[in-house]
């Protein structure tokens, strides 16, 4: 494969415009460096004095000189956000989502990325099987963070056989060179029944309070189990009694490191709360909710959101009728919330609906996995008023298509009701309602 980069776009009136880089150039060096991914590009171009190495179609090769600010562009885009492949994984998690998926999804839904470059691009968590100690060393050297990490448990041992590769113990020697460079990192664990609990979690978080300052925050989910795990690692769901202890262990750890360090640092997801029967914490133990992309304080901030929504607003006699699906997980919740709005808008009604997920299966309870399919079949009939209202987080990003490929026109088709797509906060629910 040649080496550099094409060009795909030059934005007019740039730099790049005026030094006569054209689509279809080729990008192969900068100050004498070849530029791996968009991460080097970045680097090497944000320099005040530059010279590029570009390559015209018919091979010719143009010197250009560059003087400019100092972190000003060139108005270049190339084929791919990232300069590079995308690196997929190389783990075989005995608690991997993908894995248990039914076959004939559409193909993207089965590519398992396992790249660092996404972790900084789009928050996704990495586990470092594949990073190499250069990829470690350039993050410190561009300073890129925050960096997530799956780290599921600190020991090596264990970790080889939850990843089911024998380099992943290994991997967290990587963690300490990320510490040294003193870049900012967030972690998660992944709990399994009988697996990386009890002592071993207690010694995950243990060890994991050695990273302190720089690893901000680590979360403990407990593992999504669809019902198509055939021939995967036996796993049970955990009972009331093992969230209980998971929470009494937790909290316990919490109060120790917010003594000494301000932070409360290890967080366990909603789900843990709801299974022990719970309350969940008071805002100020989710340290500005850096984890609510795994679940950890989101109905929290969902309560708080909409509660201050709710106090800002007077209450009127205005009438309207609507639905809302969510799933069983943060029905309870939401039920509660529309008792309080009742009070203040006595004639607005919400007939509220818990989708129950046939498609993975009943252990499978947020909202976020609910498809098409299971939202029209459990639908069909009820009440639904001028308008169905769902979350965002049913939805693939920026898209109306559903996990299974049912369009949003599909749901309002077979239902025969406009469909409302809410985003995130409890002020947006209430904005939704109240139309």
């Amino acid at each position: 494969m040649a080496h550099g980069h094409i060009v795909s776009l030059v934005q007019p009136g740039s730099i790049g415009e005026e030094m006569g880089i054209e689509p279809g150039d080729r990008l192969l060096e900068i100050n004498g460096n070849e530029i791996a991914d968009v991460f080097d590009y970045h680097y090497y171009v944000d320099d005040d004095n530059i010279v590029l190495l570009i390559e015209k179609p018919d091979g010719e090769q143009w010197e250009l000189e560059i003087e400019k600010d100092e972190e000003e562009g060139l108005g270049l885009e190339f084929g791919q956000s990232l300069m590079d492949e995308y690196r997929s994984c190389r783990n075989k998690c005995m608690f991997c989502f993908i894995d248990q998926m039914p076959g004939g999804m559409r193909d993207t839904l089965y590519f398992k990325d396992d790249d660092s470059r996404l972790s900084f691009l789009q928050g996704n968590y990495i586990t470092l099987t594949n990073m190499s100690d250069h990829d470690a060393e350039r993050i410190v050297k561009y300073h890129l963070e925050p960096i997530n990490i799956s780290f599921h448990t600190t020991n090596p041992e264990l970790r080889c056989k939850m990843l089911h590769n024998r380099f992943a113990g290994d991997a967290l020697k990587r963690v300490d060179i990320l510490y040294r460079g003193g870049i900012e990192m967030n972690g998660q664990i992944v709990l399994c029944k009988g697996v990386n609990d009890k002592e071993e979690l207690e010694r995950s978080i243990r060890d994991l309070t050695a990273y302190l300052p720089f690893l901000k925050s680590v979360s403990v989910v407990p593992v999504g189990l669809t019902k198509f795990r055939e021939g995967l690692y036996p796993l049970e769901p955990f009972t009331k009694e093992d969230a209980k202890e998971m929470l009494a262990m937790i909290h316990s750890w919490q109060d120790k490191i917010y003594e000494e360090y301000g932070i409360h640092f290890i967080h366990a997801g909603d789900e843990w709360y709801i299974l022990a029967e719970e309350e969940f914490p008071g805002e100020e133990r989710y340290d500005g909710y850096l984890q609510l992309e795994n679940g950890v304080g989101m109905l929290r901030l969902l309560i708080e959101e909409f509660r201050e929504g709710l106090a800002g607003i007077k209450g009127d006699g205005r009438t309207r009728e609507v639905s809302l699906a969510t799933g069983k997980l943060a029905y309870p919740y939401v039920e509660q919330m529309l008792g309080k709005l009742k009070e203040k808008f006595p004639n607005v009604q919400v007939h509220l609906y818990a989708v129950r997920n046939d498609f993975f299966g009943e252990h499978i309870t947020v909202s976020g996995l609910i498809t098409g399919q299971d939202l029209t079949a459990q639908l069909k009939g009820q009440e639904l008023g001028e308008a169905l209202l769902i979350p965002c987080n049913m939805l693939r990003a920026d898209e109306d298509v559903f996990l299974d490929d049912f369009t949003v026109k599909q749901v309002e088709n077979t239902l025969q009701v406009q469909v409302d797509i809410v985003k995130s906060s409890g002020q947006d629910l209430i904005d939704a309602i109240l139309g």
